[in-house]
């Protein structure tokens, strides 16, 4: 049976109505969208800065080989700092006192400053060692021939905890007979060796060079960004030698003293050393040392057993 042909719909189609657009919405649709176009490049912006801000106060140098000797004194070259497989993070220097030196009890914790390497001061480790003391001295990671990484407050921390560790624990050093050294923002990581570590006889802070939110504000790089929010890589040396009771010596380089130096807590020997005399460092060093230096241990004499007969 045939099927019936449909017949054609003849009811006209429904009309589409279509809105008119506002030009001012869409000059308002253009500008917000611009708007968060530029507040996602601020943010990426400061995320970058965030991220490579160690490079405005932070200036590494790699090595691929270490010296010979310290200015004609010999050493060992120590790795050190173990990771979680096992693997030194950390190179360094232990440069032994003399037989019979005036120091050979103590040791001299060097912490480096934040530009070059630890090459850069040979000059005053050999100064060190000549006064009479032992040394040891070490790159950070990111420094010299330690491990390559970025190198950052947090991390600079650790690696000068692993330091003191090393020569307490491997080395069988009581902290008693350790000085922690610093120059450059070393100053603040040596000073937080001294707070952590109360029973270090003193401290040393050569030419610091710390607190350094001004010099990321200062640098033309960094005038479109909120520093002080996002800035962490402070090194923090005011604050803390404020309340520090270890007796310090504080080295100047300058005819102004540092303004930490200031107010500094007692006891404290301030000195400005503007001009480079190796005689005039030597006698600053021992003053010190002998001024709070608790004096060498006497060795206790084995009685001789009485022969019998």
């Amino acid at each position: 049976m045939p099927r019936p042909t449909p017949k054609p719909n003849t009811q006209p189609s429904p009309k589409v109505q279509y809105e008119d657009v506002s030009p001012m919405w869409l000059v308002k649709a253009i500008a917000a969208t611009i708007v968060a176009a530029l507040f996602c490049g601020y943010l990426t912006f400061c995320l970058l800065f965030y991220q490579g801000q160690w490079q405005l106060v932070l200036h590494p140098t790699r090595t691929s080989s270490a010296p010979a000797s310290i200015a004609g004194i010999p050493y060992e070259l120590i790795h050190f700092g173990l990771d979680e497989s096992a693997t030194p993070q950390l190179a360094g220097w232990w440069i032994p006192s003399a037989p019979g030196a005036r120091y050979a009890h103590t040791t001299i914790l060097f912490l480096p400053g934040s530009d070059g390497s630890l090459a850069d001061s040979i000059p005053t480790l050999a100064s060190l060692h000549n006064i009479g003391l032992n040394v040891f001295a070490f790159d950070y990671r990111g420094y010299g021939q330690s491990t390559p990484t970025r190198p950052s407050q947090l991390n600079m921390t650790s690696d000068a905890d692993s330091a003191l560790r090393y020569l307490t624990k491997s080395r069988a050093i009581p902290d008693s007979q350790i000085i922690p050294y610093g120059t450059g923002v070393g100053a603040a990581l040596a000073t937080e060796l001294a707070a952590d570590h109360t029973s270090v006889p003193g401290l040393v802070l050569d030419a610091p060079r710390a607190d350094l939110l001004q010099i990321a504000q200062r640098d033309p790089r960094s005038r479109l960004i909120p520093v002080s929010l996002l800035f962490h890589e402070r090194f923090p040396l005011a604050a803390p030698l404020s309340t520090l009771i270890t007796p310090k010596l504080l080295i100047s380089r300058t005819t102004s003293p540092d303004e930490s130096f200031l107010h500094a807590s007692d006891p404290k020997l301030t000195v400005e050393l503007p001009s480079p005399s190796e005689t005039l460092y030597s006698q600053t060093l021992t003053r010190f040392l002998d001024q709070y230096l608790p004096p060498a241990p006497v060795p206790q004499l084995v009685p001789t057993p009485t022969p019998t007969r």
